[in-house]
């Protein structure tokens, strides 16, 4: 999970670890997260799948990101 302050707003981006068989490469989800003063704001669903759980935070943060700009 990475943090970031953003217009007044704390987003995440989250990598969820997906292991779907044995033999497959680990893939990671993304997702993201917006809070103000701690309390939840929006919340994405499965952004998409990626290689690396960094791809997939910074996923999860570029949402957050782009809701905010959008609803702010």
């Amino acid at each position: 999970m990475e943090l970031a302050s953003y217009n007044g707003y704390s987003v995440w981006g989250h990598a969820i670890l997906q292991q779907e068989g044995v033999l497959q490469p680990e893939r990671y989800a993304a997702s993201g997260t917006i809070t103000r003063n701690n309390k939840l704001v929006e919340a994405s669903g499965v952004l998409g799948y990626f290689d690396t759980e960094e791809q997939a935070q910074h996923a999860g943060l570029d949402w957050a990101r782009a809701w905010v700009d959008s609803h702010g």
